[in-house]
């Protein structure tokens, strides 16, 4: 069997970085209007606590107080989901996120998903 190869072109997309400000969980912008709705976007990441991790909290949790190992686990989670929304809805040409939320489930003992979503939109100034 014998495979032809054809002439392609790709095309380079310029990605412009949609700033942070332009994401909310509101469903308007004051001052702007939406101009086209894209879809939802969405990031997702899944992660787990290491076993020194687990023993490092449990001493936390024993002396009371915030469990900085768990929160510094969680916040990181957030932001690399927040962060994969946002390279979402830019790779799709928005300049703005609408509705953005977030959800957290355990996947098992000790392993939590977490996910941002949103609605992808373009906007410009009234």
């Amino acid at each position: 069997m014998e495979f032809k190869k054809k002439n392609l072109t790709l095309k380079k997309i310029k990605i412009k970085k949609m700033e942070k400000t332009m994401i909310t969980t509101s469903f308007n912008f004051e001052g702007f209007r939406i101009i086209k709705y894209l879809g939802v976007v969405r990031g997702i990441t899944v992660r787990s606590r290491s076993l020194f991790g687990n023993i490092a909290g449990g001493f936390q949790t024993i002396v009371g107080g915030k469990i900085s190992i768990y929160k510094n686990l969680c916040e990181q989670a957030r932001e690399e989901a927040f962060t994969m929304m946002t390279e979402h809805a830019e790779k799709i040409g928005a300049n703005a996120v609408i509705g953005a939320r977030y959800d957290a489930n355990d996947v098992m003992s000790g392993v939590t998903e977490v996910l941002a979503y949103g609605t992808a939109v373009i906007v410009e100034k009234n």
